[in-house]
């Protein structure tokens, strides 16, 4: 396997040996007869032939067999990864997880694949446009196997844990409070390659935060990471947001997240810390979803305290990362969210049944307070 050294920057064209093999890349062009080492030259493409040449993506692999040599895949269903959420009806209820349980090494031991469960998702795959969000809850190594997604760029959030990936590129170690996109198939005989279509990872710390500095909320979109576009101008299959701590300024304003309904469905989880909208039950390792137009917000006890509190100038969310999936599409939950998965909820509603109508007819609405 190659030696992936991080380089920073995204984007960029980087190329990469094994040292073992010296001058294993070919030399002034991609595809020469004969490759170095009699291995076998292979692209990767992350974009269409026809798109400008500024904008392609693409890598060379050379490898000691091309990916096409394989056996017939097969279906499994170890990890209910074919799950399917076309099984259950929308939900336009507001859901939410506890902390998924990750099964003890010492009780039994799942692997990435095996401990792989779909949650919840939508689209087609024969369309190749749609979304899925999964859970992975492992405790051991792959060992001699490895995993292939061919459902597109495969974005792994980790909540706990650190997860040692071996890519078609090399190694990448990646912790709580980072992120990585990879484009998977065996790693096991790659031994050069160059390019700009890569595995990345970024560390979520790293993000340079934009808010409001006179009054009212700034669009959420100020804090979107990576976005997966649609057809359409403007709206996303999957915008990647995260909310990490910053200062909060606002003047004459409710400065948690507002209540409101969303064209978009909303999937929510906790990399650390607590979420400024929800005193208690959204913790790390769980999850909340959203779906279109279902109405949410923050719970009774922060309404109540960003109602009365003092508006200084004060540190939101130290401590925190949370995080979010943004899409157009309508997401549906899978029998193992709903059931299987003995995690869901089913108390989530009451954390506003205990907010109160203050409306008075024929009365000034005092200013509140600054």
């Amino acid at each position: 396997m190659a030696t992936l050294k991080y380089i920073s920057g995204f984007g960029n064209e980087c190329a990469s040996e094994d040292p073992r093999c010296p001058n294993a890349l070919p030399e002034g062009q991609n595809n020469p007869q004969v490759c170095p080492y009699n291995l076998y030259a292979e692209q990767l493409s992350g974009s269409a032939f026809t798109c400008p040449r500024s904008t392609n993506k693409r890598s060379w692999l050379y490898r000691i067999l091309p990916s096409v040599s394989h056996k017939p895949f097969e279906s499994i269903d170890e990890g209910h990864v074919t799950h399917n959420w076309d099984e259950v009806d929308p939900d336009p209820n507001q859901l939410r997880w506890k902390p998924f349980e990750i099964p003890k090494a010492s009780q039994k031991k799942v692997d990435f694949v095996n401990g792989l469960h779909t949650l919840c998702g939508a689209g087609d795959i024969r369309s190749n446009n749609g979304l899925a969000i999964h859970i992975f809850l492992c405790n051991t190594s792959m060992g001699d196997r490895c995993f292939y997604n061919s459902d597109g760029d495969f974005l792994i959030v980790p909540q706990k844990g650190k997860l040692l990936i071996y890519t078609e590129f090399g190694k990448m170690l990646l912790q709580p409070n980072e992120i990585c996109v990879i484009q998977d198939t065996s790693p096991f005989n790659v031994v050069a390659w160059h390019g700009n279509y890569t595995p990345y990872k970024y560390n979520l710390e790293n993000f340079m935060v934009i808010n409001a500095v006179a009054f009212d909320h700034a669009d959420p979109s100020i804090f979107t990471v990576l976005t997966a576009k649609s057809l359409r101008p403007g709206v996303a299959i999957a915008d990647f947001v995260i909310f990490p701590p910053r200062w909060g300024v606002a003047d004459k304003t409710f400065r948690p997240p507002y209540y409101h309904r969303n064209c978009m469905s909303e999937f929510m989880g906790l990399i650390k810390g607590h979420y400024e909208a929800k005193e208690g039950g959204f913790l790390p390792g769980g999850g909340s979803l959203h779906s279109t137009m279902t109405p949410h917000g923050p719970d009774a006890d922060c309404f109540d305290k960003a109602s009365k509190a003092k508006l200084v100038p004060e540190r939101i969310a130290d401590g925190t990362m949370a995080f979010m999936f943004e899409s157009s599409l309508s997401m549906a939950v899978t029998k193992w969210g709903l059931k299987t998965s003995n995690s869901l909820d089913e108390n989530y509603y009451k954390c506003w049944e205990p907010l109160k109508s203050h409306f008075t007819p024929n009365s000034r609405n005092p200013a509140g307070p600054n």
